[in-house]
């Protein structure tokens, strides 16, 4: 054959490739061809190369290979192509359709051996152009999941007390520390009709903005139906009701909510499965249970209500989970018994207590740890005589 014969084979060759004619392509190329510049995954023959065009074929619905330019020397046709199309049906060399227009120049070369195509050695920018399509894809969900972030962060500061308790005799100090990807930690103190005063510590299922949104909705449920409820029983069971109704079937709320009436002391509370506070008294520390399911999780659920006296010099300690999943280089939790420990230890005043947790943390995990999830305190002391008021 001529050269313009081999030139003219190989322009049929890429035009069928166009149409999607296999069987033409499947005429024309030898039984022995070889693919000389195969991608990792791929294989060099020609029932291989044949189902790689099906392929780039079916991820685009406009993919079209046009000649720019064309030589010919002996059995080998060189030609200089530009491949256009969106990349918008299928999966293309791993990376998923992203909708996007691609343009990509390459050159092949073929050679000819008897009438058919035997061998072909390409290169060009489509494996860069696709890097490039799948790096941009990556940065642009990163920066929705850091866009995420940030609402969710926001959602949860707006929703923190902005001022504590005044309360004779007594001292409050709250912390909180909100992981890299945001939970749904949240705390709140409630003044009720009765000169009483609602604690409130919970944490909802899930990370990210989903998580703080159900916080805010569990939040501002506890705050209207606490204006109506006297037993903090019956405000969780309230409270569950409507939670069953309306947050999204796989997520659910843990909360402790107590009532403390300041000038006996008594503190009255039920547990939704959050963690139990812990009590100090006298050097000891006790764990105060109750029994109860994570809101909204199933309707009609009982919780369990008691009361303990805190005497002057008592404290309670309500934390998260954050605080007892902390872990230390070896994988190992921080977990409730070390931090019981560290309540019966302290018993100065609220920030001596707080303090004391926090410096007792950063002792166990060391510098390099890396915060997964939120960490949120609340410690609540009852002052002795000749403590500040």
């Amino acid at each position: 054959m001529s050269t313009e014969e081999n030139k003219d084979l190989v322009r049929r060759f890429i035009q069928a490739q166009n149409e999607k004619d296999l069987a033409t392509l499947e005429e024309i190329m030898a039984s022995d061809f070889v693919d000389h510049s195969i991608l990792p995954g791929q294989g060099a023959t020609r029932a291989d190369y044949l189902q790689d065009v099906a392929e780039h074929q079916a991820a685009s619905s406009e993919a079209r290979l046009s000649i720019e330019d064309q030589m010919a020397e002996d059995d080998k046709v060189i030609s200089r192509l530009t491949i256009r199309g969106s990349h918008d049906q299928e999966m293309f060399t791993g990376v998923p359709p992203t909708g996007a227009k691609l343009e990509f120049t390459g050159i092949i070369i073929n050679r000819v051996v008897g009438g058919k195509i035997a061998e072909e050695w390409s290169e060009g920018t489509y494996a860069y152009e696709l890097t490039q399509q799948r790096l941009d894809k990556e940065l642009r969900e990163r920066e929705r999941f850091e866009q995420e972030l940030r609402v969710a962060r926001r959602i949860q500061q707006a929703l923190l007390p902005e001022e504590l308790p005044l309360l004779e005799n007594w001292d409050i100090a709250p912390y909180y520390r909100p992981a890299r990807e945001v939970g749904g930690d949240f705390y709140d103190f409630l003044p009720l009709s009765d000169g009483g005063v609602g604690f409130i510590i919970g944490d909802g299922s899930g990370k990210g903005i989903a998580a703080a949104l159900v916080m805010a909705n569990t939040q501002s449920v506890l705050r209207a139906v606490a204006q109506g409820s006297t037993t903090p029983g019956g405000l969780l069971a309230q409270v569950n009701e409507v939670l069953v109704a309306y947050i999204p079937s796989n997520m659910f709320v843990t909360c402790f909510f107590g009532i403390l009436d300041p000038g006996s002391g008594r503190l009255t509370y039920a547990n939704a499965e959050h963690n139990p506070p812990f009590r100090q008294h006298d050097g000891e520390a006790t764990t105060l249970f109750a029994t109860g399911m994570p809101l909204g999780l199933m309707p009609g659920m009982p919780y369990e209500e008691k009361e303990t006296m805190l005497r002057p010099g008592d404290g309670v300690l309500f934390y998260s989970d954050g605080l007892l999943e902390a872990h230390n280089q070896e994988r190992e939790m921080l977990g409730s018994s070390r931090v019981r420990e560290l309540v019966a230890e302290h018993a100065s005043d609220a920030e001596h207590l707080t303090a004391g947790v926090l410096e007792a943390l950063g002792r166990f995990t060391g510098e390099a740890w890396e915060q997964e999830d939120d960490i949120t305190l609340v410690t609540l002391q009852r002052l002795t005589t000749g403590d500040r008021a």
